[in-house]
């Protein structure tokens, strides 16, 4: 069973200043486990639309419940797919991105769109979705909860991000979010990733492991 994820969320800017944010947001003092970002294709079609596709190495630290699960070789880097559609007619920015890597551990699928507020065109309208999936025997349902705690909390820092490159932008002090929406998604996530990481532990003791082009 997959898990479900869906945010929507009000940024006190500009459409084409969030765009602009979107491309510099990198480095920022809260991604400080996105290590490369890379534009391997990039395309204006005849309609004026701007396809690029990127690709991003994270790190992945295993919580230490997970390293008892999985080989000490695995790998801790995560490589990301990032495919996007910028549309200046409709106004809208859409990106799809997931993992490359640690597939059978788990996968995230995760699409957005910064659309212009029809009612506020000063401000940004932003739709977030994500999929995650683990196909690992017995612990699937405890990776998938833990897989989206630890979702929702990169969210949260994800936003801070982008604030923080609006702020170099514009030169004022970040002041754009809805920073009550933020808190009390950054509360569910603590919260959330507690509970997950209770239940992943108990499981982890209970049995051993068995060895068992794209845009949207």
């Amino acid at each position: 069973m997959v898990k479900y994820f869906f945010n929507e969320m009000d940024i006190k800017s500009a459409w084409d200043h969030v765009v602009c944010a979107f491309w510099q947001r990198y480095p920022n003092p809260f991604s400080a486990h996105v290590l490369t970002e890379d534009v391997v294709y990039r395309e204006v079609t005849p309609d004026h639309r701007l396809l690029s596709r990127r690709l991003l190495t994270k790190t992945n630290r295993l919580p230490r419940w997970a390293e008892r699960l999985f080989p000490a070789h695995l790998s801790r880097s995560v490589y990301v797919v990032e495919d996007s559609v910028l549309d200046p007619v409709s106004r809208t920015l859409t990106t799809f991105t997931w993992n490359l890597n640690h597939t059978t551990l788990m996968t995230v699928e995760e699409r957005c769109m910064f659309q212009e507020n029809q009612e506020r065109p000063a401000w940004t309208k932003l739709t977030r979705e994500a999929w995650i999936f683990s196909g690992v025997y017995g612990f699937s349902r405890a990776i998938q909860e833990f897989g989206l705690a630890r979702f929702k909390s990169n969210q949260a820092k994800a936003m801070k991000g982008l604030e923080h490159a609006l702020s170099n932008l514009q030169g004022e002090p970040p002041q754009w979010l809805h920073r009550d929406a933020v808190k009390e998604a950054s509360g569910k996530a603590k919260g959330a990733a507690l509970a997950a990481s209770e239940t992943a532990k108990n499981l982890a003791s209970a049995a051993a492991p068995k060895k068992s082009q794209q845009f949207v």
